[in-house]
């Protein structure tokens, strides 16, 4: 059933947002980065060498940037789940992190006000410690019917817009929907659909840290 609603969300996917910056590679010293998300960013079902933070990082070194990664995903998360333990979850010092939070919210069909506001919250938050934030969005299942897809989807590029922050379209751009990328639930991915995951949003990770990086100079 899952792996067929998700096949419908692909349907509903639009392009994304164009980021671009100053490479990122050569940056002095390692970025404190938080992947601040629920279980598709936490790795259920995986190990946590395979899990997104995880590779995200092996991949960033193999390009030589260097990071120092803390997984902040807590499965069954919602995005006001995020918010309540958003202090502790993100450290001082942190410099960077990568919001992933909303499917929950999504699959319950909660009204699109309470993520909005919540994931409106931790940028408000984020952006007053002076963290660099990338958000990752989520599309909405479309047995909700259309309307409440549209106000749910339209959460993120909204939010990116008015905080001014980079926005991933779809988390699971080139997962959702593939069986073979997905464990039997049809929801959560598999460690190659960690891998697809990461090499699909790299590009724009190492854009944002390049940002950053200017901004370090």
């Amino acid at each position: 059933m899952f792996v067929h609603i998700l096949v419908l969300i692909m349907t509903l996917m639009t392009g994304g947002a164009v980021f671009a910056q100053a490479p990122a590679a050569g940056l002095a010293k390692p970025v404190k980065m938080v992947v601040l998300g629920d279980s598709l960013s936490a790795g259920l079902g995986l190990s946590a060498s395979a899990a997104f933070p995880a590779r995200l990082q092996k991949s960033l070194e193999a390009k030589g940037i260097k990071v120092d990664m803390i997984n902040a995903g807590v499965s069954g998360d919602t995005s006001s789940g995020g918010r309540d333990r958003l202090d502790w979850s993100v450290p001082d010092g942190t410099e960077a992190v990568i919001l992933e939070l909303g499917a929950n919210d999504a699959l319950r069909g909660t009204d699109p006000a309470v993520p909005r506001a919540a994931l409106s919250d931790i940028l408000t938050r984020l952006k007053a410690r002076k963290i660099a934030v990338l958000v990752c969005g989520m599309l909405a299942p479309p047995n909700y019917g259309s309307e409440y897809a549209a106000r749910f989807n339209a959460i993120y590029p909204e939010l990116s817009k008015s905080f001014g922050v980079p926005l991933y379209p779809f988390f699971l751009e080139g997962v959702a929907a593939d069986a073979k990328l997905n464990q039997a639930d049809g929801l959560h991915p598999t460690a190659d659909g960690v891998d697809v995951i990461v090499k699909n949003i790299l590009p724009m990770v190492e854009a944002f840290l390049g940002a950053l990086s200017a901004q370090r100079s």
